[in-house]
């Protein structure tokens, strides 16, 4: 069981006057200034987002991102995304596609281009790349406009070919890059947490998986990132506990089990160790979520 509530994003899009889509397999629509979502939210469906000016900034599996004009970012089911800032000059185009249509487009599964999503989901575009995206945008908008008996299979196909072109974008993208040992650590290490962190928060467990000790892991760890291996896991867990928390209506004492902690007491201990509040506290506060985001974004007076 996957246990994050996902966000419904066709629900979300929905009021969106701009928005053109097929059932709830394909959404194509202009992204402006916005609300910004207090919590973390994993999402449910394909995302590409062009930005046409302005800025957004926010998180993606807690790495920071910014993505500014020219820039696309492309996300995948289960991905964690937490959105801080979006300028008020902000415009964009987004695209939603379910797993279902995109397994449905018979695209063969590249792992290479699935590490690269997960490393480098911003992408600065060049100028061709770009006329090219506006070019497929422009397209798929247009046959929603007149009567065609072939539609949705003729956007199926120009998506193909738009997910082609990106697939050897990335190909192109990390055969030009390549990482040291440390940093194939790094990405072996995030890996098992992201797969594992549910059930285990130990270091000792991951350096297992890794057959390395668990000094030596968290040394490397640190020196990659900044941040020691168990804050990484802590991390994890943290994003996953508030966003059940806000996202579900599962009780505290479920939330716990979800997690794989022994009691709801010590899951509530080191909820508040780390975030500096009780989950029943941050159940019921998002103004306190709120005002941090606008901190963070030079919003507050």
């Amino acid at each position: 069981m996957d246990s994050i509530a996902q966000l419904n994003l066709p629900l979300t899009v929905r009021n969106n006057r701009t928005v053109l889509n097929i059932g709830e397999d394909f959404f194509i629509y202009d992204v402006t200034k916005q609300k910004i979502p207090s919590d973390p939210f994993k999402i449910n469906m394909y995302v590409c987002h062009i930005c046409l000016c302005g800025e957004s900034k926010g998180k993606i599996n807690l790495s920071p991102y910014d993505i500014e004009s020219d820039m696309m970012a492309i996300n995948i089911p289960g991905q964690i995304v937490e959105q801080e800032f979006m300028s008020k000059d902000y415009h964009g185009i987004c695209i939603l596609m379910s797993e279902r249509f995109v397994s449905g487009l018979g695209l063969p599964y590249n792992y290479q281009t699935y590490m690269a999503l997960q490393e480098c989901p911003i992408l600065k575009l060049q100028q061709g790349q770009m006329d090219a995206m506006l070019t497929y945008c422009a397209m798929v908008r247009k046959l929603f406009k007149v009567h065609h008996l072939n539609k949705v299979e003729v956007i199926k196909h120009l998506t193909c070919a738009f997910l082609y072109g990106m697939g050897y974008y990335f190909h192109r993208l990390m055969a030009s890059r390549k990482l040291t040992k440390e940093e194939i650590l790094m990405q072996k290490f995030s890996m098992e947490v992201e797969q594992n962190y549910r059930k285990e928060r130990k270091v000792l467990f991951y350096a297992d998986l890794l057959h390395l000790s668990a000094g030596y892991l968290s040394t490397i760890i640190k020196r990659c990132s900044g941040k020691s291996a168990a804050e990484w896991v802590d991390d994890y867990v943290i994003l996953e506990a508030k966003a059940l928390l806000r996202s579900t209506n599962l009780t505290i004492q479920q939330i716990s089990y979800e997690l794989n902690f022994p009691s709801q007491s010590f899951f509530g201990k080191y909820f508040k160790r780390l975030t500096g509040m009780s989950p029943k506290e941050y159940k019921e506060n998002r103004y306190t979520e709120k005002e941090k985001a606008q901190q963070y974004a030079g919003l507050s007076s």
